[in-house]
């Protein structure tokens, strides 16, 4: 396992790491998930991300157990996990306002079962609250130890630039790190998202690399009974023929690589020198193995040049912004 410098922040994390949503607390029972971390650990795995959102914090709870039953010395792992999403229906139980960010990490770090988390992430930009509300109470985190950096997840480049320049001007903590959604078939952080985190030192760490498994190849030939297609509808904006078509093409460049079309995803993010890292899930201990093979994987010119043809969708600036020369 290689790992990355977090943006500027002297912290190192594995380039390959594991990410609760969607499984631990949920669809997977906690003997699975438990497998899962305990061989992801074991292979070098050190970042563990996780929301008090995923499965209503049973994700959390999983997570921690598994963290107390295999005895895991605290300050090797680098623990997550976020704010934002409705917890219940109380109507301030939700956002980012100073009260629910205080009310929440209490909550997060009894439910995982520590005294601090090492990334906190605010899990969407809140359009409902003061800017400088939401910054005053991650930085009071930081100064009060329960959190050792905070960062942000899915917000626009612009509001990262006002965070880091509020933060700046009023003498808090600004966030380290963003954790927008990146892979071969959505690349929209390639137009302003990367430049604005790389030039203010915030480091990247990308959810869903493998598109909910599409760039897997597991669902080529239609939908297998039990796949994450028939539980979610998130993933049937990826589960298109074009994509799917691309995705067998990618297919045979792998194999002419000796590589899964996975693990040819991953490494193809991990080009890129903004990304800290790629947050993977993981039902069974065979797909542990194969995304951390990914960390010792390098896509040498001609086959970047391969994959983009296949891809052909670089994010595009509109044509008013650009010069006539």
């Amino acid at each position: 396992m290689k790992y990355r410098q977090m943006g500027r922040t002297g912290i190192k994390i594995s380039e390959i790491s594991l990410g609760a949503w969607l499984t631990y607390g949920g669809t997977v029972e906690e003997q699975g998930a438990q497998t899962c971390i305990a061989k992801a650990v074991e292979l070098g795995v050190n970042f563990i991300d996780i929301a008090d959102v995923y499965a209503r914090g049973k994700a959390e709870e999983v997570v921690g157990k598994v963290i107390a039953n295999e005895n895991y010395d605290r300050k090797d792992l680098v623990i997550s996990s976020k704010v934002f999403w409705p917890m219940s229906d109380g109507i301030n139980d939700r956002g980012l306002s100073r009260k629910h960010i205080m009310e929440s990490i209490d909550r997060s770090l009894e439910r995982i079962g520590t005294d601090y988390l090492d990334i906190y992430f605010a899990h969407r930009f809140d359009y409902h609250t003061d800017l400088e509300e939401t910054l005053r109470a991650m930085s009071d985190l930081v100064d009060q130890g329960l959190v050792h950096y905070w960062g942000t997840s899915v917000w626009p480049a612009v509001q990262l630039e006002r965070a880091v320049w509020m933060a700046k001007e009023l003498g808090l903590h600004p966030p380290r790190v963003e954790q927008p959604r990146y892979n071969m078939l959505d690349r929209y952080i390639e137009r302003d998202i990367m430049e604005t985190c790389d030039r203010n030192g915030i480091g990247v760490v990308c959810w869903s690399p493998l598109a909910q498994g599409v760039l897997t190849g597991k669902y080529n030939d239609g939908t297998p009974e039990g796949s994450r297609a028939t539980t979610s509808n998130f993933i049937q904006r990826d589960l298109t023929e074009d994509n799917l078509a691309k995705v067998r093409r990618l297919q045979e460049i792998a194999a002419n690589k000796d590589i899964t079309v996975g693990q040819l995803a991953l490494a193809w993010i991990l080009r890129r020198s903004e990304i800290s890292c790629a947050i993977t899930g993981a039902t069974s201990e065979a797909h542990v193995v194969s995304n951390v093979a990914a960390s010792d994987i390098t896509l040498d010119s001609q086959t970047l040049e391969q994959v983009e043809e296949v891809l052909n969708n670089k994010p595009r600036t509109h044509p008013v912004y650009l010069p006539p020369w």
